[in-house]
């Protein structure tokens, strides 16, 4: 006998938790890619151009295999995917605003990225079926941009250049304490789906993310002990408050070529 949830027994409270759930990891996705998409032309060698499209096409790539769980509820994901308001979606607030500098790229990929992949393996581990299926590609696929961002995030800690130092502390620090909030949510929606078995324990999520990033941005001059989650949230969103810029929106719907969608 399958031991996965029979999400027709699920209370209308943990289906609207899953649907939050599934809608925040893929919405993080999708503009992952979005900020990786930014630097196809910018990194800083033509190598890390052609990872930034890679990695790019893989978060659009995770992102639908998310949006299209939500037909496990009995929602299409395609107005999920194309129709929302700006104040709908619920990514990562780090994730707002397009990143300003290559230091700012790598902080993400290792810092919000981390935590993504980090999610996944809560959720992966959980009796979703549509999660353990799909969840370990994803994972393991996420190991390169794990890597390459370790990589990097040393070549900039370690750099003679006080400005990409400066650049990589202040881009970590800006984005850390809105991450640990979202990864370790622990509300009465994220409550519903760690008693439901669908998600771990959200505190071991950030135990286990805090010990591996925590060597890195050591090398940065943080502490990662210090460094608390932030206290504004959006339950209904599961993320902090705020929305993405109005250009980043409109890419991610696809608005300006939905003339020549093919259904």
């Amino acid at each position: 006998m399958s031991d996965f949830v029979d999400v027709s027994d699920l209370s209308d409270d943990t289906r609207a938790a899953l649907r939050r759930h599934i809608i925040s990891l893929a919405d993080t996705k999708r503009f992952m890619g979005i900020r990786y998409s930014d630097w196809l032309l910018g990194a800083p060698t033509l190598e890390t151009c052609i990872a930034a499209s890679s990695m790019a096409q893989d978060e659009w790539g995770h992102a639908r295999l998310l949006y299209a769980m939500l037909k496990d509820l009995g929602e299409d994901p395609t107005a999920v995917e194309h129709d929302r308001a700006d104040d709908e979606f619920a990514n990562v607030s780090a994730l707002d605003e397009p990143l300003p500098d290559w230091a700012a790229v790598i902080a993400a990929m290792v810092l919000v990225d981390g935590a993504i992949t980090a999610a996944l393996e809560s959720f992966a581990e959980g009796r979703f079926e549509s999660a353990t299926s799909r969840g370990p590609k994803m994972i393991l696929e996420e190991e390169f941009h794990r890597s390459l961002g370790d990589a990097w995030y040393r070549r900039l800690a370690d750099s003679t250049s006080e400005e990409a130092r400066d650049l990589l502390a202040a881009a970590t620090r800006s984005m850390l304490s809105v991450t640990l909030a979202w990864l370790g949510a622990a509300d009465s929606e994220a409550r519903a789906l760690v008693e439901a078995g669908i998600i771990g324990d959200p505190k071991a999520a950030v135990d286990s993310y805090r010990e591996r990033v925590g060597p890195l941005v050591a090398l940065a001059g943080i502490e990662l002990d210090e460094v608390q989650p932030a206290q504004e949230w959006d339950s209904r969103r599961g993320r902090a408050p705020g929305q993405p810029d109005a250009d980043s929106c409109e890419r991610v719907r696809g608005d300006r070529n939905r003339a020549l969608f093919v259904e």
